[in-house]
């Protein structure tokens, strides 16, 4: 059995569904990220502008590096919903994908160097300056949407991929396992349609600044108030435009690989919103906007979801959160959703009085003038 086909046949003893050979060269998306970079697609993601060198030469990565095993593993399961409300997007809801896909990854390069067939490596699990969808498509693991994710026909959008730069000058080598060569969106315009925050220009062209998983995962900012409303009960991500895919719909319920994090079991968005322990979501994607971030989007949520539980718990956050983003958050979800309440009128006049923080005293008057007194303001 030669390299290629060895490489691969480990990957899959390995638990990888899917696995494949790129060329370690610049993918077939270079170009088109340089323009996505241009237009400032990128919101607040800087990293990918000062990475960009290596993010479009993966030579630079790995200066040893020949090839690239690609792997994918599925995570299809159904939809989540905290209780009482709210959505989790399904990746999400269990075992942190970087640790699993990881974990599996070194397994697969110790092999290949016990093996002799490689010498050097380096992986790659979607923090890696990596354009992982493209070298994905080279490698034969499926093929790129309108919604610029990647889909498989049997596991449609919902499965990771993950990355192994090595130093073998490997045949390039399409999954032999899938049929994602013949994939097409065709005329498909669902995920276009439904995106709630139109974050999908044009297809194959997400503009992160008005991405809801952008801003519920990795800005620390405050999210725009014209979006804010078009969250919907998302706390953490979002899979709307997955969930509209016709290609996922058949896709087979693999919760188990990853699981129930034990801090989701329970929790609702007013969990979310008043949890002070970080060690709570250890192991969990849900680390990644830190405590702060994560209560800002709970109290966004709490706005298009709301209850009295979901009041009480923003009128103290209003008070007596540390963090100035989540005390605006929380601001504009009263006002949002409990405008009629004139006890909520008054303790927004008085937070915003107190507010030291200039950008949520800004925000918290914004919220006044839109959401109390029907002022837009431009």
């Amino acid at each position: 059995m030669d390299a290629t086909a060895r490489t691969l046949e480990l990957a899959r003893e390995i638990g990888f569904d899917l696995a494949g050979v790129a060329p370690c060269a610049p993918p077939p998306d270079a170009e088109r990220f340089d323009h996505w970079l241009a237009a400032g697609r990128h919101a607040g993601l800087e990293y990918l502008a000062d990475e960009r060198e290596r993010i479009v030469d993966p030579r630079k990565l790995l200066p040893s590096g020949r090839s690239i095993v690609m792997v994918g593993l599925a995570h299809s399961r159904p939809a989540f919903e905290l209780a009482g409300g709210g959505r989790v997007a399904r990746y999400a809801v269990g075992r942190d994908y970087h640790n699993v896909v990881g974990e599996r990854l070194l397994k697969l390069a110790n092999a290949l160097q016990r093996e002799g067939l490689i010498r050097d490596r380096r992986r790659v699990v979607d923090a890696g300056p990596l354009l992982e969808r493209s070298h994905a498509a080279r490698a034969g693991l499926g093929f790129p949407s309108k919604a610029a994710n990647l889909l498989h026909p049997r596991f449609g959008p919902w499965f990771f991929l993950g990355a192994l730069v090595v130093d073998a000058e490997l045949e390039p080598a399409r999954d032999p396992g899938s049929e994602a060569g013949a994939g097409t969106c065709g005329s498909c315009r669902a995920c276009l349609d439904a995106c709630p925050t139109g974050a999908i220009r044009e297809p194959g062209v997400v503009d992160a600044g008005l991405c809801i998983s952008y801003h519920t995962i990795e800005s620390p900012s405050a999210m725009p108030h014209a979006l804010r409303s078009k969250t919907g009960p998302w706390a953490f991500g979002c899979d709307v435009c997955s969930e509209v895919c016709p290609w996922g719909r058949a896709s087979p319920d693999l919760s188990e690989r990853f699981g129930l994090h034990r801090a989701l079991a329970d929790a609702g968005l007013v969990e979310l919103l008043t949890s002070n322990d970080p060690a709570l979501w250890n192991g969990s994607p849900l680390q990644r906007p830190k405590r702060a971030g994560l209560a800002r989007n709970a109290a966004i949520a709490l706005g298009n979801v709301p209850s009295e539980r979901g009041r009480d718990a923003l009128l103290h956050a209003l008070s007596f959160d540390p963090s100035a983003v989540v005390r605006e958050a929380s601001a504009w979800s009263l006002a949002h959703a409990h405008h009629a309440d004139r006890g909520v009128r008054d303790a927004l006049d008085a937070a915003q009085a107190r507010e030291s923080d200039p950008t949520a005293r800004a925000g918290i008057e914004r919220t006044r003038a839109e959401e109390l007194d029907g002022r837009p303001v431009p």
